[in-house]
Parts: structure tokens; C-alpha cells; sequence
């Protein structure tokens, strides 16, 4: 049975379960870094404006076609341990500031694969990791140092950063006029307090439908319900509408317990109904009393309910989701009833239109022109369902990089600028310590110019040419000399208009250095097996499903056998 691990005595000592495997020292490391390599080198070439896109197909053959970061890594399942770090950092970058998902996984695989040669080089990884820590933090305080500070809502800089952040993305043709309706939606949802601001993203709802162009996205000072109204017979707009937002039900509720109604004649079972209806009748009188013409309901409208308020002429949505009704409270300034007797005028909400519209095959409702919605709603357009994905991937980048100014109104050119100059003054700064430290700061610095490289890469210029004239051109103080990589050259990135949140470039070298040291403290892998329940004490023989090996890794992925179903034949 199990694996056998000898002692110093060399008396083989059975320690492991059967199945169960170790990777030690060195080998452990090589094998951790390696894995992290590979991941940085998928999404390498996804960086920057000339960087490509990845296609990915799950089991289910659906598509995905992208050049996010996060997107790419999470799609694809990674099943190396060392790997899923980077997958994570890429997740938490992507939550936390939005963008710089790319960046952050590549500065940890090259951080990585530069310690791969310190390691060979008999340099403790204890000191690597001790120096890449140093060396993170002083990093952190010289993109500080030449941040510029704006005025938070400055929307001609906003605008630069949104367009900025969809550079890299498919849709970079029609990144001005998307930067545009960004900008203004963030600003839109933005609570001052005193001198700073609040901005939570869930207040602007991206509806997604494939049809039109990108130039037809556009945003509504309002909400989009992918609803249609309940009944034919309400009318499909009303202008200058007063909403209720209802989250009980407008039918008769069942009793909680078992009732049963003894009906003998049916003159009974008529009164019986008659006196549903009434309810039905009072329920919807109530409404109409407060001066409602629009109804928003989170439950089920009975259908005599809807007869009676499509008489009055009311227009009615129900099985609105809780978002959706907490949105609308925020658009329309009405306040959520929960019980119909506390309905009143002051409770309704207000909007220039509600009005059915037919997008593509669907009937949504449209609830627009609030007066100053705390709420609004993107809609995006865009040719087929890949490309309308990959346009809200890139929103969802764009909105969150204005967050991020908004939130911490500090901003660092972008090219690939900031980077280099972080590089350059840790080199300087790396003399001061003593020891083998050193070489590892060092190596850091080296490691924060892969992002410089990558770009230069992907835009097809020669990365050695390229790397030394930037760094030349930093050492002699030009700090905002970045890769224009749309013109194949160096330029100042500031006159450019690529301009990025500090808050992206600290949380990319924080997370990655944090993943990298993590990594490289590991000098043994164990991985075991567990046994599929069996009576304990005792594994007949071996667990069911595992021939020595985990489930669906039978020597090959499941579905891969060789070759399928070709049963005889072979």
C-alpha cells in the first residue's frame, strides 16, 4: 500500500496514504514557479492596446471571447495549487480596483521566475522574500511620489482614464463616446460627504443586449427593467408618471393554516368570489387613491387586479427582483411599501416617462428622465452576444477605474511609465542594503520592467532597444516616459492622455508581491488522498474511483481518452 518515505536510518517508514505524493526543496520550487510562469505567459500577450484576445470554450462549448485578465484566468480551470494563486490575485485586483488584472498576474510570474535564478544562485529564498517585501513598499512610496493630485470630479481627466482603461479593449473605436456615458453615470451615483466622495458601482445597472452597434449604447437617468407590462389593456407610456413601488402582493393571500370553507349553494360560492373580487377591488382602490399611475410590484399581481388597474389606466410590472426595486427607490425618490394601507402620495416616486420599449426581440420597461437619480442604468449595444459581453467586461473596467479616481483622486501616466520609473529608483535605492538583499531588490526592479517589456512585445518593437532608451530617458528625470504603443514608440505618456488611478498600480504591486512571496516560502508539496467512504479502519483493497490516481485524471482528462467511443476499432 501506501507510499514509502524513508527515514535518516533508511527504514522505510509508510507515511502517506496510497496515492498520496511529495514534492520537496528545490523541485517543489522549480515545479511552483514553473506553473506560475505558464499563467503569466497565457495572459502576457493580452496586455496593452496591441494585445490579444484569448477564446475560451468551457465543457459546455459555450464561447468566451476576451482580453480581461480576470476573465481569461477564471474561465480556464486551473488545476496546479501554485497556479490558483495567481488566479486569485487576479480575482482580488479585479474586485478591488477593477483593472490591472493583466499586469498583476505578469508582475508576479516575472518576480517569480526572477528569484528562479537567485534560487539557482544559493540565495535563501527567506532573503528573496524579505527583499521583495523592501523593495514592494518602497516601490509603493515612489508611485506615490510622482502621483498628481486632481480634483475628484474633474470629468475632462475621468473621461482620459475611462478611455484609458477601454485602450487595451475591443472596443477602443468607440471608447470615446462609452468613456463619455461612464463618466457621467459614475458621477451620477456619487454621494459627496464633506471633501470626499462615495460612489458604490451597484448603483448603475448594466443591461446587456446584442443588436445595433456600440455606438448605440447609451445611458438612461433612470432604470431598465427587463420586464414587460402585465396586461394588453394598460396603456405602453405615460409621461410624467407617479410610482409606486410595492414589494407585497397584490392578491389574496392564502392562510397560513389548513381552512376549509363549507359552500352548500351557489348563491355561497358566488358571495365567496364576489367578496375576493371586493378585496381584489379595495387593494387596487388603494393605489389609485394615492395618485399612482405607474405600479412596480416585487410579487405576483392577480389577474382581476390587473383588470381593475388596467381600467384606471395604471401601468403595471410585476416580479420586479429586490435589486432591481431597491434601484428604482434610489432613481425615483419613492419609498418601498410593504403594506398597501401605507401608501400615500408622498411615498411615490417621479419620472418624466415609463414606456415599453421593444429592444430586439424583448418588450422592456424603461423608466426615464428621474430629476437627480442616485440610480441609472447603462445600455449596451453591440453587434452579437460575444461582442456585448466583452463590451460589458470592459465597462465594468472602466466604471471602476473612475471609482477608484473618485474614491482617491490620485493619478500616475500609464505606457508602462510609472512602472520604469519605480524600476530605476529601487536600482538606486537597492545599494543601501546590505547582504544578499541586495540582489533581490534588484531583481524586483527587473521584474517591474516586464510590464514595460510586455507592452513593447505585443506592439511588435524590439523590447531590448526599446528598454534601454526608456530607461535612459528616465534616468535623466523624465518620469512620465512610457511606451505609446498605438505609435510604436516612446513618448510622455501625461501628453498622451494615458493617465490611470495610483489605486490600480498600488494594489498591482501589492498583490503581486504578496502572491510571489507566498509562493516561493513553499518548499514541499503534499498531496493526499482521500478515501471514498468506506467502512472505516479498513479500504478494500483501494477507495472505488481511484486507481491511484484522483478522480477524471484517468492518465488523461475525461473526454479526452485517447480517442472517443471508437470502442472495437482500437
Amino acid at each position: 500500500m501506501g507510499m514509502q518515505a524513508t527515514s535518516k536510518g533508511n527504514m522505510p517508514v509508510v507515511l502517506l496514504k496510497e496515492g498520496g505524493s511529495e514534492t520537496k526543496g528545490k523541485e517543489a520550487q522549480k515545479n511552483n514557479i514553473a506553473a506560475a510562469k505558464i499563467i503569466a505567459e497565457i495572459v502576457h500577450t493580452s496586455l496593452g492596446p496591441r494585445g490579444m484576445d484569448k477564446m475560451l470554450v468551457d465543457s459546455l462549448g459555450d464561447v468566451t471571447i476576451t482580453n480581461d485578465g480576470a476573465t481569461i484566468l477564471k474561465e480556464i480551470d486551473v488545476q496546479h495549487p501554485a497556479a490558483k494563486m495567481l488566479v486569485e490575485i487576479s480575482k482580488t485586483t479585479d474586485n478591488e480596483v477593477g483593472d490591472g488584472t493583466t499586469s498583476a498576474v505578469i508582475l508576479a510570474g516575472a518576480l517569480l521566475s526572477q528569484a528562479e535564478s537567485l534560487i539557482d544562485q544559493e540565495v535563501h529564498p527567506t532573503i528573496i522574500v524579505d527583499g521583495y517585501r523592501k523593495a514592494a513598499k518602497k516601490a509603493k512610496e515612489y508611485l506615490e511620489s510622482i502621483a498628481d493630485t486632481i480634483s475628484a470630479n474633474d470629468k475632462n481627466i475621468l473621461n482620459k482614464i475611462a478611455k484609458t482603461s477601454m485602450q487595451t479593449k475591443l472596443v477602443r473605436k468607440d471608447s470615446d463616446l462609452l468613456a463619455d456615458i461612464i463618466v457621467k453615470s459614475v458621477l451620477a451615483v456619487s454621494e459627496k460627504e464633506g471633501e470626499t466622495y462615495d460612489v458604490d458601482i451597484d448603483d448603475i445597472k448594466v443591461e446587456k443586449k446584442a443588436g445595433g452597434s456600440i455606438r448605440d449604447s447609451m445611458i438612461i437617468q433612470g432604470i431598465v427593467l427587463d420586464k414587460e407590462i402585465v396586461h394588453g389593456g394598460m396603456p405602453r407610456k405615460i409621461t410624467d408618471a407617479k410610482i409606486a413601488l410595492i414589494n407585497t402582493a397584490l392578491e389574496i393571500s392564502k392562510t397560513e393554516t389548513d381552512a376549509k370553507i363549507n359552500i352548500s349553494n351557489p348563491q355561497q360560492l358566488k358571495s365567496f368570489l364576489d367578496e375576493e373580487n371586493r378585496m381584489l377591488k379595495t387593494m387596487v382602490d388603494k393605489v389609485i387613491g394615492s395618485g399612482a399611475n405607474v405600479v412596480l410590484c416585487q410579487k405576483g399581481l392577480d389577474d382581476m387586479a390587473q383588470h381593475y388597474l388596467a381600467k384606471a389606466g395604471i401601468i403595471a410590472v410585476r416580479r420586479i427582483k429586490e435589486s432591481d426595486l431597491t434601484k428604482l427607490a434610489k432613481a425615483t425618490g419613492a419609498r418601498i411599501v410593504t403594506n398597501l394601507d401605507d401608501l400615500f402620495e408622498k411615498d411615490l416616486g417621479s419620472a418624466e416617462v415609463v414606456e415599453e420599449k421593444k429592444i430586439e426581440e424583448d418588450k422592456w420597461v424603461f423608466v426615464e428622465g428621474c430629476k437627480h437619480p442616485k440610480s441609472v442604468t447603462l445600455l449596451l449595444r453591440a453587434g452579437s452576444q460575444r461582442v456585448v459581453d466583452e463590451v460589458e467586461r470592459s465597462v465594468h473596467d472602466a466604471l471602476m477605474v473612475v471609482k477608484d479616481v473618485i474614491l482617491k483622486p490620485e493619478i500616475v501616466a500609464g505606457g508602462g511609465a510609472p512602472e520604469t520609473f519605480a524600476a530605476t529608483k529601487i536600482r538606486g535605492w537597492s545599494k543601501s542594503l546590505e547582504g544578499r538583499e541586495q540582489l533581490a531588490a534588484e531583481k524586483f526592479a527587473d521584474a517591474l520592467e516586464e510590464i514595460p517589456m510586455a507592452l513593447a512585445d505585443n506592439a511588435g518593437m524590439d523590447p531590448i532597444d526599446t528598454l534601454t532608451l526608456l530607461r535612459s530617458k528616465q534616468q535623466k528625470g523624465e518620469k512620465w516616459t512610457g511606451i505609446d504603443v498605438m505609435k510604436g514608440k516612446i513618448a510622455n505618456m501625461k501628453s498622451s492622455d494615458i493617465i490611470e488611478p495610483l489605486t490600480v498600480k498600488l494594489q498591482i504591486v501589492s498583490a503581486a508581491a504578496e502572491a510571489a512571496c507566498m509562493i516561493l516560502r513553499i518548499d514541499d508539496v503534499i498531496a493526499t488522498q482521500k478515501s471514498a467512504g468506506g467502512p472505516p479502519g479498513g479500504e478494500g483493497g483501494m477507495p472505488p474511483g481511484m486507481g491511484g490516481m484522483p478522480p477524471g485524471m484517468g492518465g488523461m482528462p475525461p473526454g479526452m481518452g485517447g480517442m472517443p467511443d471508437m470502442g472495437g476499432m482500437m
